[in-house]
């Protein structure tokens, strides 16, 4: 149960952080609310906050367990799950190995054209000025990360990328792209950088492998209907769908 008096520290587009049970803690709380282009696009889609929840804590979990340090706890409940307390990078990464959104649009390439080798991409996190893509040398010269966080951010995004092209490959998904964010946590006067925020249907490009139909939050973006189908659909192939509410498991009828 939500206990309506703990302290809202934070509430984003998709998620609300609360104050935690003990100091270096949050909990992060998953919304129905889906926003695109900048949240000029807003719905509320029944279930999706569920759905989120269970597959960040699934490929968060999985990634822990082979060295990808990152602020996954345990899940609390349906929608929320208790995270370790970081300071954000302002930076959103982005790791493509296929064609497709911006970079299509922005490079006049074929969207589904495979990509010669995976494309690191950073976006400086800045709602005002849409996310603008920057390169190494801004993010150095600007303070937002050193040389050290960022050697160490391109080496956990490859290891991410590694284990889940694997797993996704595995259930017939194909992983297009996706964005991951990162923070510091401190210790004493030492900081070290770890994975945050999620890995969902929200933040990757997941195409079925076979007929390149769209598994993620593109068909909320263009209007291909069926969002909560296909975020259960993933779900599904990665077997998590037994522990699923009836509710959800009702989207698939």
């Amino acid at each position: 149960m939500m206990n309506v008096k703990r302290k809202k520290l934070y509430e984003g587009k998709a998620k609300i952080l609360y104050e935690g049970p003990e100091p270096g803690t949050l909990i992060q709380y998953f919304k129905d609310d889906a926003t695109a282009f900048n949240a000029q696009k807003k719905a509320t889609l029944e279930g999706k906050g569920v759905i989120n929840n269970r597959i960040s804590e699934f490929v968060m979990s999985r990634l822990n367990g082979i060295g990808v340090t990152n602020h996954f706890i345990k899940r609390l409940n349906l929608r929320e799950q208790l995270i370790r307390e970081v300071e954000i990078i302002p930076l959103e990464v982005v790791c493509r190995n296929v064609v497709a959104g911006s970079m299509s649009q922005r490079l006049g390439i074929d969207e589904g054209t495979p990509l010669p080798r995976s494309i690191i991409e950073f976006y400086y996190k800045k709602d005002e000025l849409n996310d603008p893509l920057v390169t190494e040398e801004h993010i150095t010269a600007f303070n937002w990360a050193t040389t050290q966080e960022l050697d160490d951010i391109l080496a956990m995004t490859v290891r991410v990328n590694d284990y889940l092209s694997g797993m996704f490959g595995a259930v017939g998904i194909t992983l297009v792209d996706f964005k991951i964010e990162f923070g510091r946590v401190w210790e004493n006067d030492f900081s070290r950088v770890i994975l945050a925020d999620e890995i969902s249907p929200d933040s990757c490009r997941l195409w079925d492998t076979n007929t390149g139909e769209k598994l993620d939050k593109d068909r909320f973006r263009r209007d291909l209907g069926n969002v909560i189908e296909s975020y259960t659909e993933v779900a599904r192939r990665l077997g998590i769908m037994k522990d699923m509410p009836t509710v959800i498991q009702g989207g698939l009828h």
